[in-house]
């Protein structure tokens, strides 16, 4: 058959329509709560995902700091990165990141980890927002709740 019901759409990024979501991470469990994020960044939640262009939507998370581990992760975690200089590797626990004012780079580098590593990722990765409290100031975009 030749009809075009049969043939596969696939997306262009100007056709795209994108919407806003906003999650409360409150008492979320890291790992779960950023595979449903990941999801929703690249998009895999609509029926016309298509792998090598863009169809997701922005997320927006508050209570970022307020995110938990299951076990001893907390402690034992480690988070290793590398400067670029001879002994300059560096560790890091979801603790160290919480004491130094920085809980939301937990979530990010979870996230981040579960995109392409790519230019399309680096665009994904662009329309996440995280807060660590409350507060944020996309009121204007009407964010929708996501259902975890």
């Amino acid at each position: 058959m030749n009809t075009l019901s049969y043939k596969t759409k696939s997306a262009k990024k100007e056709e795209v329509e994108r919407k806003w979501f906003i999650v409360d991470a409150e008492g979320e469990i890291v790992g779960r709560l950023s595979t449903k994020i990941a999801s929703v960044l690249r998009g895999k939640h609509k029926p016309s995902y298509t792998p090598h262009v863009d169809t997701g939507d922005y997320v927006i998370v508050i209570n970022a700091d307020k995110v938990r581990f299951t076990g001893q992760k907390m402690e034992q975690k480690e988070y290793i990165r590398y400067t670029g200089y001879p002994g300059g590797q560096r560790r890091a626990t979801p603790a160290d990141l919480v004491s130094h004012n920085k809980p939301e780079a937990i979530l990010e580098n979870a996230v981040k980890g579960m995109l392409p590593k790519n230019r399309l990722g680096r665009a994904m990765v662009k329309k996440l927002f995280l807060y660590s409290g409350e507060e944020h100031p996309h009121q204007a975009q009407k964010p929708e709740n996501l259902e975890l």
